[in-house]
């Protein structure tokens, strides 16, 4: 089965559904690499839908962990609150889910079991990418899988992440680390893109979708 990977949506739930259009479920399995909410309109209703995709194909997706949603969920958890998230951009998802308060505990318990990477023999999807740093896979370390800001190690097969939007609203590939980013900054009214990869990671299509104006107007 092919790859559909897609970068940060941050709250941007219409272009995330322009998006999703371009997926295939019966030929491609789908990975979206963290970062669903903060900063745009619609931060409940894109963790929303990805619920429901996550539900109505259980073996064809998979929501990865950010670092905007460790943020979340330590704020609403017992070491809570956090300020540090609410400056960069919890403060919107907060208002957004204090109008839906219903959904609130829903998603956090969805939100604490998503995984931090997803791997085949050839591609390794992370938030941030992994790099030469100890005990990668620790949510709090600043050089892990979900804070990583700067080079990346060479680990054998394509790493496929988000987290640093990328300076054009294209995808990046960083020859040295063999690193595909895909985080093309939604948020900033550039772009929501998915890639199409082999199993191989070979690539098969870029998709780069106009941010929706009403995500972040």
């Amino acid at each position: 089965m092919n790859l559909f990977l897609i970068g940060d949506v941050h709250g941007c739930c219409h272009t995330f559904q322009t998006l999703l259009r371009y997926w295939q479920p019966q030929e491609e399995f789908l990975i979206q690499v963290g970062d669903l909410v903060d900063r745009g309109n619609f931060a409940p209703e894109t963790v929303g839908l990805a619920m429901e995709l996550n539900a109505a194909y259980p073996g064809q997706t998979v929501f990865l962990r950010g670092n905007h949603e460790a943020g979340m969920i330590r704020h609403y958890g017992p070491d809570g609150p956090f300020p540090e998230w609410l400056n960069w951009g919890g403060r919107t998802t907060v208002q957004q889910y204090a109008a839906q308060p219903a959904l609130l505990r829903l998603h956090l318990h969805w939100l604490e079991h998503r995984p931090l990477i997803w791997e085949n023999d050839h591609v390794i999807a992370s938030h941030a990418g992994l790099a030469d740093t100890p005990e990668p896979y620790d949510e709090e370390n600043l050089d892990g899988v979900l804070w990583r800001r700067g080079p990346l190690r060479n680990v054998g097969k394509l790493q496929v992440i988000g987290h640093t939007p990328t300076p054009n609203g294209l995808p990046l590939f960083d020859r040295l680390s063999h690193t595909l980013s895909i985080d093309t900054g939604a948020y900033l009214g550039r772009t929501l893109t998915g890639v199409k990869l082999t199993p191989q990671g070979d690539i098969l299509q870029i998709i780069a979708v106009p941010v929706d104006p009403n995500d972040i107007s």
